[in-house]
């Protein structure tokens, strides 16, 4: 395993029981992801795609092999070992935003804060930073009806990002918007992983939004095929 790499992805497999017979998505699956790395994984649909990303979010777990991320053995940790571990390590961005209504821009974003230890200056301090980094800055007392759907997206990535993550997990997070939009959310994924120096892992039925990543994995079979590097 390279120093570097950030997710290690050993000798896994997975299943899913589906009447009276298993369903195989992964058999001795292999992966390694450089820490700073953008991967875009493509493949059709039931390749595997979303179990790859809450495999390494700890939401589903293994049937063998191991995995590590930042160093750390995630594959056999308890449920609130894993609760710790995706509050200090994971950021998730989905489709839908899954932002909640009642809530303003700024207290979508704290939601994850609250599992901390931080006082309330110190988090409305990193919410502040993180709508920043989103260009949002100005619609922190907004709710979300108010605001756009690449906005709304753009607040789910500042509550994906407020805990400073190690990793972001993107799951189709351009798949509800127009073209132009998706590529605004892209780009703010571009900036958080070359100038943040962010490891993301997003799924994309896009080859479009695949191409702002450095490199593009296609999933077919429970298989990895790198298709090539992004420019």
């Amino acid at each position: 395993m390279s120093e570097s790499s950030l997710v290690r992805l050993v000798g896994v497999s997975k299943g899913f029981v589906k009447g009276q017979e298993t369903i195989s998505v992964f058999h001795d699956l292999d992966l390694a992801i450089p820490a700073d790395d953008f991967v875009a994984v493509m493949g059709p649909s039931g390749s595997g795609k979303t179990t790859l990303l809450n495999l390494l979010g700890g939401i589903d777990r293994v049937d063998a092999g191991e995995i590590r991320v930042g160093g750390q053995r995630i594959d056999g940790l308890t449920e609130s070992e894993l609760a710790r571990y995706r509050a200090g390590n994971v950021g998730f961005v989905f489709q839908f935003y899954n932002l909640m209504p009642m809530l303003t821009a700024a207290q979508n974003v704290e939601l994850p804060l609250l599992l901390t230890k931080l006082g309330k200056a110190q988090r409305r301090e990193h919410v502040e930073t993180a709508l920043k980094l989103v260009a949002l800055a100005d619609r922190a007392k907004h709710y979300p009806r108010e605001m756009s759907g690449g906005q709304q997206q753009r607040v789910a990535i500042a509550r994906a990002i407020v805990s400073d993550p190690k990793l972001l997990l993107c799951d189709e997070p351009t798949g509800d918007l127009d073209r132009a939009t998706a590529d605004e959310i892209l780009s703010t994924l571009q900036i958080l992983n070359r100038e943040l120096a962010k490891t993301i892992v997003m799924v994309t039925h896009d080859p479009a939004a695949a191409r702002f990543a450095r490199r593009t994995l296609h999933l077919d079979k429970g298989r990895f095929v790198e298709k090539g590097l992004a420019a």
